[in-house]
């Protein structure tokens, strides 16, 4: 239970989550334990009045050696599967920059591509999504602005590799797709930077330059030995649509693979969600109404369309959403038998405008509920930030 309490009625062993009531403007570092009489000292001199407590935390009296309080530093303390798996998954996601940048640098300079540490990678992604998909899901909304060249291939070859799974696909074929849609984008290193990173709206002329991209990834994959054919046609058709509007071959749906829709899905959904430098992303709901708008008009495959929206949940894993007691909160698992209530952790009031202790919440099995999803700027948060909060919590 979470009460709030006078100062002088604090006692040892106690559990705070934050401050309540005071004279000054001190504020906690961090949820934790009063071990100690000079902790409730400094907390009075700080002109502390009263702290939120949760008794349910509170360390038993010692009355035996079996019987000791845990006093273990939280940060010391064992971490849920889901923790462990989401500190893999940055690391997967990192090292994937880190591969993505070389191959950037070889092919500005006209070497060959190597193939071998993207065949690790990606591996090492298929590994971990065949575990839990959600870890890496999570781990591609927290995005730097300014890497998005970098980071939209690592996030499309994630997204692939998760569709896939969910469509029964196995490991040989996922990773072809991974690798194809790893490096999808690779020919615009041969982009004028000017047209590449430019804010505003491409005129036509800059826009028929842009679209070249593919042409030149096409070329650079077709000279890289150890990629597949298959990868290949991913790569290829990435920016071709249904009706015969896309590029580069305007080809129309009955030319178009299953795989190369699959990629064009993915790459969309991540282009209309991540933020730029000069532009925020779409929540995650307003992305998948365009993809569906986007279906109706014969760009998307419309069954792809919708299998994308359920393998991704109606509130993905890793987004963020606003509940109805004005948290916000990191959605952690989906609910594939009640979309629209899936189990979240919330960290955040917007009322107060600060962190506040998590709490998990089976929004089944609650009054809560889910008002909007948000984005972390929306309320000038860093995504990063948050995964870091999360990630001290436990």
């Amino acid at each position: 239970m979470i009460i709030e309490k006078q100062l002088p009625d604090l006692t040892i062993g106690e559990y705070v989550i934050d401050i309540v009531q005071q004279k000054g403007t001190y504020t906690l570092t961090s949820a934790g334990h009063i071990k100690t009489p000079k902790v409730i000292t400094l907390l009075a001199n700080k002109g502390v009045i009263s702290v939120l407590v949760d008794t349910d935390k509170a360390l038993k009296t010692k009355t035996s050696d079996e019987d000791s309080p845990d006093l273990t530093p939280p940060d010391k303390k064992p971490q849920s599967p889901v923790i462990v798996e989401i500190k893999k998954a940055k690391k997967i996601f990192n090292e994937s920059k880190n591969i993505q940048r070389q191959i950037l640098k070889d092919v500005a300079i006209g070497k060959e591509i190597n193939v071998e540490p993207i065949i690790d990678i990606t591996n090492n992604t298929i590994d971990t999504v065949f575990k839990n998909p959600d870890a890496l899901a999570c781990v591609i909304n927290i995005r730097d602005k300014d890497e998005y060249l970098l980071e939209h291939s690592v996030s499309v070859s994630i997204l692939m590799t998760i569709f896939a799974r969910y469509l029964g696909f196995d490991k040989p074929l996922v990773q072809q797709l991974t690798i194809g849609a790893f490096l999808h984008d690779v020919g615009k290193i041969k982009i004028d930077d000017n047209i590449l990173h430019k804010p505003g709206k491409l005129t036509a002329e800059e826009f028929d330059v842009m679209k070249t991209h593919v042409n030149h990834s096409i070329d650079i994959i077709s000279q890289t030995q150890g990629v597949s054919e298959l990868s290949l046609e991913v790569a290829a058709l990435h920016h071709e649509r249904l009706n015969g509007t896309g590029y580069p071959y305007n080809i129309q749906a009955q030319d178009i693979s299953k795989y190369g829709r699959m990629v064009s899905i993915c790459d969309i959904f991540d282009a209309l969600t991540a933020d730029r430098c000069y532009k925020d992303g779409y929540p995650h709901i307003k992305a998948f109404s365009i993809l569906r708008k986007l279906a109706q008009d014969e760009h998307l495959d419309a069954q792809l369309v919708d299998q994308f929206i359920k393998c991704m949940g109606v509130y993905p894993v890793g987004s963020l959403v606003e509940l109805n007691s004005h948290k916000l909160a990191i959605v952690e698992a989906r609910n594939q038998a009640d979309p629209i209530r899936p189990k979240v952790r919330s960290f955040f009031n917007v009322d107060d405008n600060r962190y506040v202790m998590t709490e998990d919440i089976d929004l089944t099995n609650t009054e809560d509920f889910i008002v909007k999803g948000v984005k972390a700027d929306d309320f000038d948060l860093d995504m990063n930030k948050i995964i870091e909060f999360l990630l001290m919590q436990g």
